[in-house]
């Protein structure tokens, strides 16, 4: 048999990858299925590593699917809500992951839900906010949002448009009955992803505006950042040492404000 050259084994790859795309043409002729998370799933399932993150981003810019089991399972077994659904990115998403004395999928207290996502921004929280929170009716949102705002992760966004996306999501949660624990942003002097930025001042603007708007709103202000912040604005290194995220000892200082500001949002019925 006569030898391949490289380009002809690439050359038919690339027929086989054809025929792959041919074959998932037939299977999903229209944009609207009955299952497309199980559809996306499969879909980065199937992509080399690197590609998973774009394709989650470009699939499900929302981040609809990630929790989309736990919230049917969660109202399969309980006839009531969760006492309190935690909303936000990445350092939510951590904080949901230390064991509590809640069950699967549950930490701090029985009741209290984390539905934190990596990188979100508030645009995005916004748009899964009825899956993730309003439809799984808890007493409580716990909102903390804006940090990859400032970062710019989706793109520049101005002020303005962050204000209000974080007014959107107060009101909607308002208009459902849920008492609001508006949480400030955690301090940061630097993104180790965009170092060129220096967010230490946008964070303290846009923590004074989330004060004033919960003291307008009558919401409860839960304060992260006076007793984490450096003098800088940084975030204190015994308490996270890449400067955006809490290690144990940051979550735990972060765990009785938090208990304290739920305690008072059901107290005042607001």
């Amino acid at each position: 048999m006569p030898r391949r050259s490289p380009l002809f084994k690439h050359l038919l790859g690339l027929v086989g990858l054809a025929s792959l795309c041919a074959g998932a043409a037939q299977a999903q002729t229209q944009g609207l299925v009955d299952q497309p998370c199980a559809l996306i799933e499969a879909r980065v399932a199937a992509a080399a590593e690197a590609e998973r993150h774009g394709l989650w981003q470009t699939q499900d810019w929302a981040g609809l699917c990630r929790y989309q089991a736990a919230n049917k399972a969660w109202l399969a077994a309980h006839k009531s809500g969760p006492v309190v659904v935690f909303m936000g990115d990445s350092i939510t998403e951590g904080w949901g992951r230390r064991q509590g004395r809640g069950g699967p999928g549950e930490f701090m207290e029985p009741g209290y839900l984390s539905r934190g996502i990596s990188g979100q921004t508030t645009a995005q929280m916004l748009l899964r906010l009825r899956a993730d929170v309003l439809d799984l009716r808890p007493k409580v949102l716990h909102l903390m949002a804006g940090t990859n705002d400032i970062a710019g992760n989706r793109g520049p966004v101005s002020k303005q448009d962050l204000q209000a996306n974080i007014q959107s999501m107060v009101e909607l949660a308002r208009r459902h009955g849920l008492r609001v624990v508006l949480a400030s942003i955690l301090p940061t002097e630097r993104f180790d992803w965009r170092p060129e930025l220096k967010p230490a001042q946008a964070v303290r603007e846009m923590n004074t505006w989330l004060r004033a708007y919960a003291a307008a709103q009558g919401l409860v202000y839960a304060d992260y950042y006076t007793p984490m912040a450096t003098e800088s604005g940084g975030l204190k290194p015994e308490l996270g040492p890449d400067g955006v995220h809490p290690n144990e000892a940051g979550y735990l200082l972060m765990e009785p404000i938090a208990r304290e500001a739920i305690r008072r949002a059901m107290s005042d019925g607001k």
